[in-house]
């Protein structure tokens, strides 16, 4: 799994609405039209009338707003860019005006669901629109550049037709299996290489989408963000840094482990770097928020029952391109043999993506429909570049739904196909509500809608679907299964945290364009105990090689749905009826924890998520609780595996140039308390 997954590029308020096209509807009869040619509210609109036009507007112009984003997704090219842009600034124009026109019914009596659709109007974007439409005009050109810059970023070496060029899928790969050293190194390095382009347009960006802020009366971009989620900005930041502290130590003790392992494999020379933090490039992920890779590495018992559910996946799929090639008469062509692959590629990704929807029918959901086989971009194409990070879309609020992956026959994939049809299922609950209620409860329960399902993979399940081998009744089979989830589960906590972080520091001025690149090592020494084992100076905009950061799109809802799906999964056991330890339930096929999930998803935004969330677990808070509750017996044993060693992490080291550590670790630890939000949020 991929706990980051999803860009959701059209569906949660902070990336759908800001990064779309759109069309130029008709003027509704009985208004007039500013210079841009925006509709303003009719005199005797009251503030009823006016959401209900806004609402149809919005439904009119939507299928079209998605089409240009999908295109400039999966056709990266100038004239997609240019549909894209364009069409993201048409929508933001239009929506500027309806906020403006909202203004005129500040005061007046309205019905409660007209205020909250007001509020959130307010909120409806990432990229908060500047009033200077020429300002306007440069940020959507930019916010487009960037995400094509990003999905068409490549690592090239040789000249002429000796010259060969990697993607971020090719350099995934080496992170994921190769435990050489320095090919892990020059892959991570190698695309980190490709943001640095983006620094000088980054940070125009930022300047941008403040001042859009600003207009809209937000301090800047960051007190907006932390604007959506019915509490104030200060009061979101400070439940993140609560919940942290909740999970905090968990996270220590699997980083002290994880450190022993890798000392034990590469040496102590290589496995920690100066301040006892764990090297960038060997943790299995580009980014190093999912540890799930390193599972040879880390598996705490080999002869436990195996949970190689990659080697499963690949196993089907070569099946799957034997029998193609097969039935192919005569030699093929290199031609022939490469299309050959791609087909076999597709009909796995397809199985894997069935399987996936297998799980959602159990509970009762219908199943997906056929438009959705047709237009989903299942595998990366063969014949142009597109944006291959996992999203879901909506594309009409009518049941047109698709997902967007380059699915590769592994676990990481798998897991992330569960976690994207959880979008879609969320899609297609609430399409029922007014368009501008057609959005998560707040964004984290967006993500983790399909995490709580994955959370019900339990190895007993992943046999019944013959992904695994039959599985010991042991403890070792139970901390191997625990270590399994906690590799995705755990280790992605602090980096959910600290990109946001980051940007909040970045759009209220306290991280300053030259120190971009310090501060963002600082903040994942900081919260991740993790560092490069060579220099990053300013040259390097290493954030930029995170999707979501030139893709704009806010990262706090990762980490809040990281509690949330420990709280739903929790709720939807009960609902099921299970007696047993959390970590052994799975509610497949379970209808009654289905009804109650399909009934909290269609409720959308409609109303205060501390509501939706009381009707679905009984409690109106956000807690950390059921994740110590289902990781107790992982927690208990790595505090034994790391009893007389030297944990914690030394974050200072970060603001030096990072050096192989010696073979003690120093005895340091982490600041007890995470950095605090920032002083205007």
């Amino acid at each position: 799994m991929t706990p980051v997954r999803a860009l959701l590029a059209l569906s949660i308020t902070a990336a759908v609405l800001g990064l779309a096209g759109c069309k130029k509807e008709p003027t509704p009869a009985g208004t007039s039209t500013t210079a841009t040619g925006a509709a303003t509210a009719p005199e005797d609109e009251t503030a009823d009338q006016f959401i209900a036009r806004v609402n149809d507007e919005y439904r009119k112009m939507y299928p079209e707003l998605t089409a240009a984003q999908w295109l400039s997704s999966t056709y990266i090219n100038d004239d997609s860019q240019l549909l894209s842009a364009k069409g993201n600034e048409r929508y933001l124009a239009q929506l500027k005006s309806w906020i403006e026109q909202s203004k005129r019914f500040e005061g007046q009596q309205m019905s409660p669901q007209t205020a909250r659709a007001i509020r959130l109007l307010k909120l409806a974007t990432a990229m908060p629109p500047p009033n200077d439409p020429k300002k306007l005009e440069e940020l959507t050109q930019i916010a487009t550049k960037m995400e094509g810059m990003y999905g068409a970023g490549e690592v090239c070496s040789g000249d002429g037709e000796a010259k060969t060029c990697r993607q971020l899928g090719d350099l995934e790969d080496v992170l994921r299996s190769n435990r050489d050293y320095t090919a892990q190194l020059e892959a991570w390095q190698g695309w980190h290489t490709i943001a640095q382009p983006m620094r000088k347009d980054y940070t125009r960006f930022v300047e941008l989408v403040n001042e859009g802020a600003k207009d809209m009366g937000f301090a800047d971009a960051g007190e907006m963000w932390r604007s959506g989620y019915d509490m104030t900005p200060a009061e979101i930041a400070a439940e993140t840094d609560r919940l942290w502290g909740q999970v905090k130590p968990l996270y220590e003790q699997l980083h002290c482990y994880t450190g022993t392992r890798l000392d034990a494999k590469y040496g102590a020379d290589k496995g920690h770097v100066a301040g006892n933090m764990l090297p960038a490039h060997l943790m299995g992920n580009m980014w190093q928020q999912d540890w799930g890779n390193l599972w040879d590495v880390l598996a705490p018992y080999q002869n436990a029952g195996s949970l190689d559910i990659s080697g499963t996946l690949n196993a089907q799929y070569q099946k799957i391109y034997a029998e193609q090639l097969a039935n192919r008469a005569g030699a093929a062509t290199s031609g022939e043999l490469a299309q050959i692959e791609q087909d076999a590629q597709t009909a796995s990704a397809k199985a894997m993506t069935e399987r996936a929807q297998d799980f959602y029918t159990s509970l009762g959901m219908a199943k997906l429909p056929e438009s959705y086989w047709a237009k989903t971009q299942f595998i990366k194409p063969r014949d142009r570049d597109v944006v291959c990070h996992a999203s879901a879309w909506d594309m009409n609020m009518a049941g047109d739904v698709r997902t967007k992956m380059c699915i590769k026959p592994n676990e990481e994939d798998f897991t992330t196909i569960y976690h994207e049809l959880g979008h879609v299922y969320y899609y297609l609950a609430y399409n029922g509500q007014p368009p501008i209620f057609q959005q998560g409860a707040h964004d984290g329960f967006h993500e983790a809608i399909g995490d709580t399902i994955v959370l019900s993979m339990t190895p007993k399940y992943l046999q019944s679907i013959g992904l695994v081998g039959e599985q010991q009744v042991s403890n070792e089979a139970l901390i191997n299964a625990q270590m399994r989830m906690a590799l995705a589960k755990v280790s992605f906590l602090p980096f959910g945290l600290m990109i946001d972080r980051w940007r909040w520091g970045v759009f209220d001025g306290s991280i300053k364009p030259g120190d971009y690149n310090k501060a963002w090592w600082e903040l994942k020494a900081k919260y991740q105990g993790v560092a490069p084992v060579s220099a990053r100076g300013e040259e390097f905009f290493d954030a930029g090689a995170k999707y979501h950061v030139p893709g704009n799109t806010p990262y706090t809802r990762y980490f809040l749905s990281h509690v949330l799906q420990f709280q739903f999964y929790k709720s939807l056991c009960d609902a099921a009826g299970y007696k047993g330890p959390l970590y052994e339930c799975s509610f497949y096929g379970n209808k009654a924890a289905g009804a109650k999930f399909q009934a909290m998803l269609s409720k959308g935004a409609s109303q205060p998520w501390q509501q939706t969330m009381k009707e679905l677990t009984g409690g109106e808070k956000m807690d950390a609780a059921a994740v110590l509750e289902y990781f107790a017996p992982l927690q208990t044993w790595l505090k034994q595996q790391n009893e007389g060693k030297t944990c914690g992490w030394n974050a200072s080291t970060a603001a030096a140039p990072a050096a192989p550590a010696p073979s003690k670790a120093p005895a340091a630890t982490t600041p007890a308390k995470p950095e605090a939000a920032p002083a205007k949020g």
